[in-house]
């Protein structure tokens, strides 16, 4: 544990000590965000545009983050346990890419269709059944989404036949 502490210091001072636009704490056997984080952060958030929180055994992920790296473009959350995203993640302004395959979601985190900016989504490996392929359609930047090995229903697998303007990844065949 203690060395798994060492080694989420030592990329975070890098962070900031060198003024880096990216956080990667891949693999860092994080259950949650370090609230400590923050603290250490809080300089250089604003100037921080990808983080990597890939495969750790994250559970949740709180408001604070998203309020904390306002001007954030891609967020990696692929390998944790997710079951859903709080609702501040639909005030991400500048997020282009989100990545939350192989988590836990059952459900379709509907916040993400507030995010303009959006234009990929990765969904791949988890439990859901439906995607709401009407408001992803309204989504003005949204280019491909990802949803391959989930258990959709027959419902959403007949929407995603019809053409969109953006790519749909799945198991079926178009």
């Amino acid at each position: 544990m203690a060395e798994a502490i060492a080694n989420v210091a030592r990329r975070i001072n890098a962070t900031v000590e060198e003024g880096k636009d990216t956080l990667d704490l891949s693999n860092c056997k994080l259950i949650s965000f370090p609230d400590g984080v923050f603290k250490v952060l809080r300089s250089v958030s604003e100037n921080i545009y990808v983080i990597t929180l890939a495969d750790n055994e994250m559970k949740a992920i709180t408001s604070k983050f998203f309020s904390t790296f306002t001007n954030m473009k891609e967020l990696d959350l692929q390998g944790n346990v997710l079951t859903k995203l709080p609702d501040s993640v639909g005030e991400l302004e500048h997020l282009t890419s989100i990545n939350l395959s192989h988590n836990s979601f059952s459900v379709f985190p509907d916040k993400l269709c507030e995010i303009a900016t959006l234009e990929r989504i990765n969904l791949e490996g988890n439990s859901i059944t439906e995607i709401p392929v009407g408001r992803l359609s309204t989504m003005p930047a949204l280019k491909w989404i990802n949803v391959r090995s989930n258990p959709l229903d027959s419902n959403t697998l007949a929407a995603l036949k019809s053409p969109h303007t953006f790519d749909i990844l799945s198991t079926t065949e178009s």
